[in-house]
């Protein structure tokens, strides 16, 4: 199973959820940009996607949350260190109040991992990483396993009528 991404402006990303009604897309509104999801074991129907497999997948996203991307570029040699130690994550995330689903994704085309949450609000996610210690600069001055360094963004999604 793949996860797709791709980002533009709001406008622009609804006018793709809206081309293709029949498919399972996710709107998640940022901060100056917007990006659609897909998950699929099919291809995607975005031009230019970044594309990543699942590593872990833990409950469904929906249509009103707080999305939490975390982006961690790992190096070649880092790869299997980060896999072992960030692939499950879900059992503690499932049983943390405000939990809606989580995706570890491992990217075909770059060096950048995701661990990709959903929340009810930011209060629940930030209760969860204090609990099991997501301060990836910490891995990082013990191991050589970054390119460069993690950051996070964060969206909202909305329901339909409330959408640009």
């Amino acid at each position: 199973m793949y996860l797709y991404m791709t980002s533009g402006t709001p406008e622009f990303m609804q006018s793709i959820k809206k081309k293709y009604p029949n498919e399972q897309l996710f709107l998640l509104h940022g901060t100056g940009n917007s990006v659609l999801i897909q998950e699929s074991s099919n291809k995607t129907v975005f031009q230019v996607p970044r594309k990543y497999e699942i590593l872990e997948s833990v409950g469904h996203f929906s249509h009103k949350g707080y999305f939490v991307l975390q982006h961690i570029p790992i190096t070649d040699e880092g790869k299997s260190i980060f896999e072992h130690k960030y692939t499950n994550l879900g059992s503690t995330a499932q049983i943390e109040p405000g939990f809606i689903a989580l995706r570890v994704l491992k990217p075909i085309k770059s060096d950048t991992y995701i661990i990709l949450s959903e929340w009810s609000g930011p209060s629940s996610y930030e209760v969860w990483e204090k609990s099991v210690n997501l301060d990836f600069s910490m891995v990082a001055d013990r191991q050589n396993l970054f390119t460069s360094a993690p950051y996070i963004a964060t969206y909202q999604s909305k329901e339909e009528e409330e959408a640009f």
